[in-house]
């Protein structure tokens, strides 16, 4: 038993509380609001941590925001990064040293693992990316936040023991709790939880992340760390016309997020093939960051003071550009050289910006009707954030909920779908699935796979009925082996590796006694692995156009184990699926 189970052992809640919360859905909706508690206990001690960083490092005054500043001590700009980046670079390395294993965020979680996370890396996470904000980098710090809920959450649920899906409900009642309490916006926490974290939207799920969010947003609020909502002229009313403009701007906004997103790897390619060491990337990138923030401190931090000073003040138009500039870099080589932190918060100061950009184009059009500029910022806050982070109606909301605007929500709604169709159609991932995608994992959403990485074909395979040697006459083959006994035959060499399959029925159509089964093999280069999962052994089936395939032991010693017929493998991928399904709908 690992260390992990044994801890868990030991912290199992009492029996008779474990079966109340798995039997009744009353005592799994209190235990989401404690997890809601928690979650927003969390932000504002991440909070906290971070306000008074900025406060002592950057020399601020109290309760004065870093990226909100008008200007900063230069040499305190770029030592504080850089020298917090070494820190954290040198701890990253340790790490490395000690554990074995990456770090597991919800979304992975629930996507391969069943909502089982570990406490002590979601500590660990939420240290980092509150230390990295606090020097300053240009992160956001929802990574923190969910992270944080979300592994109370998990072993919470572990202690409880709680099924496969509730558990993974309840790490998504850990995250909306802390992003509702992050930005004072329960409905917003709740369809990050939903549309992010646990990836499908049911009536069954619905009660226990709403009660989660609420409780964390409350919880906020009573500690006295509420956001408060944005101060920004926006218009009563939309007129219809202005959509087409909207939609523009979402498909922008769209292009925008890729070209971000492309940009972050850009910049861990190279600090990659640069060869420099794990723990000088980070001090390499608070030096981008310090030198970034001399010029601009909106460039620092992850821009949540900016956006709510700046977003109804009117700037230069290349100013704002500049501005734009400057924090899509600073997020770039934050991210980049190994900062931890996501881009949440960044990207909604970095789509308020772009909104202020799209406004000045359109202030010079002579078609284009006049709208206030706050109104283009709002649009491309939420745009930009939904073509980064994805979930349309989480941003959809984090709109209402900021601006308290019905018309501006519908413009925000209209301008969110249209940069997710945009970034699913040019690019086909959000920042966090791009991310697993370039570590090999085949991850689009939290939606639950990690059962189809279970079902593999070790688990489905049968064993060979008939197995004959290619040497073996036809003649001798159609007589051991003959019509309607089986409708295939593995063949090997004489030391029993795979050679390929025969066919009795085109065995018994054969002519000449000197032929050998070697005549009539096929598939020979075609076969499974124990280790592959369903969807890669279905997609083999139809690679091989064959009903079925023979199981080897690994390419070079190709030694039988078994054989896999399409038919079963697709029956148990339905039958699966379906259990899944209803689980997922609460049946």
């Amino acid at each position: 038993m690992s260390d992990r189970s044994a801890t868990l052992s030991l912290l199992q809640a009492p029996k008779l509380l474990r079966a109340l919360v798995r039997a009744d859905e009353v005592w799994l909706a209190l235990l989401a609001t404690v997890v809601g508690i928690c979650g927003g206990f969390g932000v504002v001690l991440i909070n906290s941590i971070t306000l008074l960083m900025h406060t002592v490092l950057f020399h601020l005054a109290p309760g004065q925001g870093l990226s909100e500043s008008k200007s900063l001590d230069p040499g305190r700009a770029l030592l504080v990064p850089s020298l917090g980046g070494l820190v954290l670079g040198l701890t990253m390395a340790l790490l490395a040293r000690l554990r074995s294993h990456n770090l597991i965020d919800p979304i992975e979680a629930n996507a391969l693992y069943g909502g089982r996370m570990s406490l002590r890396d979601s500590l660990i996470v939420a240290a980092q990316t509150a230390w990295s904000n606090g020097v300053g980098a240009s992160v956001g710090m929802e990574a923190g936040y969910a992270q944080l809920g979300s592994g109370i959450a998990s072993w919470a649920g572990q202690i409880f023991r709680l099924r496969r899906n509730d558990l993974r409900v309840l790490v998504g009642c850990g995250a909306a709790a802390a992003i509702g309490g992050a930005f004072n916006a329960p409905l917003c926490g709740a369809f990050y939880g939903i549309e992010l974290v646990i990836g499908i939207y049911s009536i069954a799920t619905l009660p226990f992340v709403v009660l989660a969010a609420l409780a964390g947003t409350l919880t906020v609020q009573i500690l006295g760390f509420a956001s408060p909502p944005l101060n920004v002229v926006l218009p009563l009313n939309v007129p219809h016309d202005e959509y087409g403009i909207v939609l523009i701007e979402g498909v922008a906004c769209g292009i925008a997020g890729i070209a971000i997103m492309r940009g972050v790897t850009l910049v861990e390619t190279a600090f990659r093939r640069s060869r420099i060491p794990l723990w000088a990337r980070p001090l390499l990138g608070g030096l981008v960051v310090g030198l970034l923030g001399i010029i601009t401190p909106k460039a620092m931090s992850s821009g949540h003071s900016a956006l709510h000073a700046y977003i109804d003040v009117s700037f230069p138009f290349f100013v704002v550009f500049g501005v734009l500039i400057a924090k899509a870099v600073a997020s770039a080589f934050s991210i980049g050289a190994g900062f931890r932190g996501g881009l949440f918060f960044a990207s909604l100061f970095l789509g308020a910006l772009f909104g202020k950009v799209f406004a000045g184009i359109c202030g010079v059009l002579p078609f284009v009707s006049y709208m206030p500029a706050g109104f283009y910022a709002v649009v491309g806050m939420s745009g930009l954030a939904t073509a980064i982070v994805g979930g349309p109606l989480t941003m959809t909301f984090l709109a209402l909920e900021s601006t308290q605007n019905f018309a501006v929500t519908m413009a925000v709604l209209a301008a969110s779908i249209a940069a997710t169709i945009t970034v699913r159609r040019l690019f086909g991932y959000s920042f966090a699935t791009w991310r697993f995608h370039l570590r090999g994992e085949n991850i689009r959403s939290a939606v639950d796979v990690g059962w189809i990485h279970s079902l593999t074909v070790g688990r489905m395979m049968r064993p060979t009925t008939v197995s004959v040697q290619a040497r073996m006459s036809l003649a001798a083959f159609r007589q051991d082996v003959p019509l309607g006994a089986t409708p295939r035959a593995v063949v090997t060499d004489e030391a029993g590796r795979y050679m390929g399959i025969a066919y009795p029925a085109e065995a018994a159509a054969m002519t000449g006694e000197s032929l050998t089964v070697g005549a009539i093999l096929h598939l020979q280069t075609h076969f499974l692995l124990p280790g592959m999962n369903v969807k890669e052994a279905l997609a083999a089936f139809e690679a091989a156009e064959a009903d079925a395939l023979a199981v080897v032991d690994g390419p070079e010693t190709r030694q039988i184990l078994g054989l896999l017929t399409e038919q079963y493998a697709l029956r148990r991928y339905s039958e699966e699926l379906d259990r899944r399904r209803k689980e997922m709908s609460g049946e």
